[in-house]
């Protein structure tokens, strides 16, 4: 049980593929975590704050914080699909918590893995960005969706891998085992795959990115053809970023180390760990707002 008066705070990652909520007090940090269903404004909002609110009930339960002192909680909410200032006010308003900030989930991945120091971010998981931070000020590219970027992400190469299943099928490429083990995934019919592409989600489609990657490592020439397209894609971003050889650079979510094998080895000489999650992050940044008004004790 939280003391009275303890400031809560609460930190939010969400995307195509579930969110995670760390809750706890700014006295005395995380005192729980809890996963839940997916967060991607773009794609489906009212689900979004659904799902965050539920799986922050979930969370404070777990910690023993009152469903009561919620309402009193300094939040930092990073979620996939926040296109604007409005996209951040419509889901900030419909949360019940004191103080709300909103943002895509940029912000906290970047904040999670570098913490406060300079660095460049490759994040892949269900989407795709690229980021520098330069003296706490960050540049992004990419983050833009599934439907008009995420190169390289799990849902990019899930579509991807469906694509050449299709040109395969239609004998205008020749099948690899990988794409055998894909096409058989739907039953050797095409028109079973064409159905489940129609209503998928981006977080659908990456649940096929691991067929993918292991196909690569297992040297399949079409898996490590589109790894290897990928990979060209991230070292554009980070010319662009204005990286260079030695500096501190980050491969993060669930796809981003398997790039690693893909990726010239002096790219990789400053490589680091990430210092933390995107949850991690998200708390961070609600801790550094929730500062701004003393704590009582």
């Amino acid at each position: 049980m939280i003391k009275s008066g303890s400031t809560v705070i609460i930190g939010v990652d969400g995307g195509g593929t579930g969110c995670r909520v760390a809750i706890g007090t700014l006295s005395d940090g995380v005192l729980s975590r809890s996963e839940g269903g997916r967060a991607n404004a773009a794609s489906d909002a009212a689900l979004a704050v659904k799902n965050i609110a539920s799986t922050v009930e979930d969370a404070a339960r777990l910690a023993g914080i009152p469903t009561s002192a919620l309402s009193h909680a300094t939040a930092h909410i990073g979620i996939a699909g926040i296109l604007g200032a409005d996209d951040s006010a419509r889901i900030a308003s419909a949360l019940p918590y004191k103080t709300i900030t909103v943002t895509d989930d940029r912000p906290t991945a970047v904040t999670g893995a570098l913490g406060r120091h300079d660095g460049y971010l490759l994040s892949l998981g269900t989407g795709a960005f690229a980021a520098a931070s330069q003296a706490g000020v960050f540049t992004f590219l990419g983050g833009w969706g599934f439907y008009v970027a995420d190169q390289g992400s799990g849902a990019w190469l899930g579509r991807a891998g469906l694509e050449q299943v299709m040109l395969c099928h239609d004998e205008l490429a020749d099948h690899t085992p990988l794409t055998r083990k894909l096409f058989e995934k739907f039953g050797g019919d095409p028109n079973a795959l064409v159905s489940f592409s129609v209503t998928a989600k981006p977080g659908d489609f990456a649940t096929l990115a691991p067929e993918i990657i292991a196909g690569a490592q297992a040297a399949d020439p079409w898996g490590q053809a589109i790894m290897k397209k990928g990979a060209n894609h991230l070292m554009r971003c980070l010319a662009r970023l204005g990286f260079r050889t030695g500096d501190t650079l980050c491969l993060t979510g669930g796809i981003g180390p398997h790039y690693a094998g893909y990726l010239p080895e002096d790219f990789l000489s400053g490589r680091i760990q990430p210092k933390g999650s995107a949850l991690d992050g998200a708390f961070q940044l609600a801790s550094s707002n929730a500062t701004q008004q003393p704590e009582s004790n």
